[in-house]
């Protein structure tokens, strides 16, 4: 069983804030979705022909909820909804009050991108709105932070990594123990320091998502090494598989897939730890028929 806990939703909502119309989507070899009904199912035909039993379904914008809120809708047994946060904006919580009204499960903040601390009070103000709604987490995005296809349209990316440092998440993660913390790409680039909050807080967890082209920037650390250290700390019951797909005719990365399995099998760890890295914790962390409304679960 695989269950993915890192794919982007690029929704026509996603293109419109970007400025990209359907011309210079086509221009970068992406194809351009035709409604958010139309995506949801092709996102669901790719799962099915990858064994992909649910996923992560993430609002790559501040603004865009509503669209993983249909798609959700629509296929509520095979997504989980994320919605991107800027708790800088006044109404940051009312939005959020709204996309967890409408079902989805977790926040998503960016502080790089939006330029804020981790320790801000407006960031616990999310974190409050979290707490009061069991069954929501937290997505933080630390360390590296590059959007591969602002690049592309080549739009300015003026984010600011010291923003992005898991220590910033130690004080947060303890006042709300209760919330589950997901850093995504074991930290991108701040291992250590993701794994050092992780360590001291259970309530934190990594996703493996994407390349990891971050370990490039460490000479001779290696993915089998990034696993194993992740293991020893947090073991096998605080690891997210992700791949970070986004884009259509690319659809879902199983190389991905194949990838880290290649790492987990070479590092001969035991099949049932595998099987709670690639799913079993995901669906642990989203259960199904767990519904957002009322600020509790039922």
């Amino acid at each position: 069983m695989i269950c993915d806990a890192h794919v982007h939703f690029f929704s026509p909502g996603f293109f419109a804030a970007l400025k990209a119309d359907r011309a210079a989507v086509a221009a970068l070899g992406f194809d351009f979705p035709d409604s958010v009904e139309s995506l949801a199912d092709r996102w669901v035909g790719e799962l099915d022909a990858n064994g992909v039993v649910r996923s992560a379904l993430m609002a790559s914008l501040p603004g865009d909820a509503d669209s993983v809120a249909t798609a959700v809708a629509r296929h509520p047994s095979r997504f989980v909804g994320f919605f991107m946060l800027d708790p800088t904006r006044d109404d940051a919580i009312a939005y959020a009050t709204r996309a967890l009204d409408a079902g989805l499960r977790t926040i998503c903040l960016f502080p790089a991108m939006h330029r804020y601390q981790l320790h801000d009070e407006r960031v616990t103000t999310a974190f409050e709105l979290a707490a009061a709604r069991p069954g929501t987490a937290v997505f933080v995005h630390c360390g590296v932070l590059s959007v591969g296809i602002r690049k592309k349209l080549g739009l300015p990316s003026p984010f600011d990594i010291r923003f992005g440092n898991p220590l910033d998440l130690h004080g947060m993660a303890l006042r709300f123990p209760q919330v589950p913390i997901v850093i995504p790409h074991f930290g991108a680039g701040m291992l250590r320091e993701a794994l050092m909050v992780a360590s001291l807080c259970p309530n934190v967890l990594l996703d493996t998502s994407s390349s990891n082209s971050w370990i490039t920037q460490t000479p001779g650390l290696t993915l089998d090494q990034v696993f194993r250290t992740a293991l020893e700390v947090v073991s096998a019951e605080r690891l997210l598989f992700g791949t970070d797909s986004s884009f259509f005719p690319r659809g879902w990365n199983r190389a991905i897939y194949a990838q880290q399995q290649a790492a987990l099998d070479g590092l001969g760890v035991p099949t049932g730890d595998q099987e709670m890295i690639f799913a079993g914790n995901f669906q642990r962390l989203f259960r199904l028929g767990c519904r957002q409304g009322a600020g509790r679960a039922d």
